[in-house]
């Protein structure tokens, strides 16, 4: 019997449809979204409101009671001629070069000695670090005796050796070096953990097989130890650079009583105004809120400028 053949019959339709999936939107984390909310909401208040809005006040004329009037780019134009405000960042820019420089170097020993202690290393990390979370207000009025022309240590000292005392808070470079030893004493124990931290990470390995080499320890420093610190090293100095430019309790509490003119003058010439205690002079004592506005962005455009030059520096000795 002749058997019929079976009519090609399309296959089974194979339900290609995807299994839906419960939206995963802002309903179903919504606790999650609140349990964050905080700091956005204090970040936009506290941090992108004021920013947005001392833009706007420094395009306008305002003592900060009455009614603004519209000046535009006037605030900017007189700030590029205004010689009072470049002093204040040439006095901002060699405090910073004083004080950072040797801070990083004085740093780097105190890390090395750090990570090589056998005992007493969190005594020695607490010692080191008490600096910086001591109030600056204090540590500004101490450095103020120690500094002290008749009565302070550091003429003590010179006087013991047989040199003549020094004025230091009444001559440009004497407040520039008071000002510098003060920040350079604050930020060495701060920066020196920074520093511990990034050395624990250098495997053991490296500086055996260096000393199998022959490589002495300052050999082997500077072939193993720094070019492994180098990122380290960039933060460090980012960071210093964004902190020193805006120096402001140290100057303003170290001068206060040595000259008579306003709190944030500077002491005798000007010479301890640095960029942040002019924008506190124009803003709080001339009462002048939009040319204070325009300083303030004046003084963020010369610490984004100095960071990314040191940042370029460094990445560049890498890169040698």
């Amino acid at each position: 019997m002749a058997t019929v053949p079976a009519l090609d019959r399309p296959p089974a339709a194979v339900a290609d449809t995807p299994v839906t999936q419960p939206r995963k939107g802002f309903r179903k984390y919504w606790h999650l979204y609140a349990a964050i909310s905080p700091f956005y909401l204090l970040f936009l208040a506290f941090g992108l409101v004021p920013v947005g809005f001392s833009l706007y006040v420094s395009l306008h004329r305002w003592d900060g009671l009455g009614s603004m009037e519209w000046a535009g780019l006037s605030q900017y134009q007189y700030l590029l001629g205004d010689s009072d405000f470049w002093s204040s960042v040439g006095n901002t820019v060699l405090i910073w070069a004083l004080a950072t420089f040797p801070m990083i170097f004085l740093a780097m020993v105190t890390a090395v000695m750090l990570n090589s202690a056998v005992r007493f290393k969190n005594v020695y990390r607490f010692a080191y670090f008490l600096p910086n979370v001591t109030s600056v207000v204090a540590i500004a009025i101490v450095f103020g005796s120690v500094f002290s022309t008749n009565f302070g240590l550091v003429n003590a000292l010179l006087q013991a050796v047989g040199l003549d005392q020094v004025a230091w808070l009444n001559t440009p470079w004497g407040i520039k070096i008071a000002i510098a030893t003060l920040m350079t004493w604050q930020w060495t124990g701060y920066n020196a953990i920074i520093f511990l931290a990034g050395l624990q990470t250098i495997p053991g390995e490296l500086y055996e097989a260096a000393r199998m080499d022959g490589a002495g320890p300052v050999q082997t420093f500077f072939r193993v130890t720094l070019p492994l610190m180098r990122p380290v090293l960039l933060f460090v100095l980012v960071i210093s650079t964004v902190t020193g430019l805006q120096s402001f309790s140290e100057p303003q509490v170290l001068l206060q009583n040595t000259a008579n003119e306003s709190t944030f003058s500077g002491g005798p010439g000007h010479a301890g105004r640095t960029m942040v205690l002019y924008f506190f002079q124009q803003t709080f004592d001339n009462n002048d809120f939009g040319y204070g506005a325009a300083v303030a962005w004046g003084i963020f455009l010369v610490v984004i400028l100095f960071s990314i030059i040191n940042w370029r520096l460094v990445q560049r000795r890498g890169e040698d």
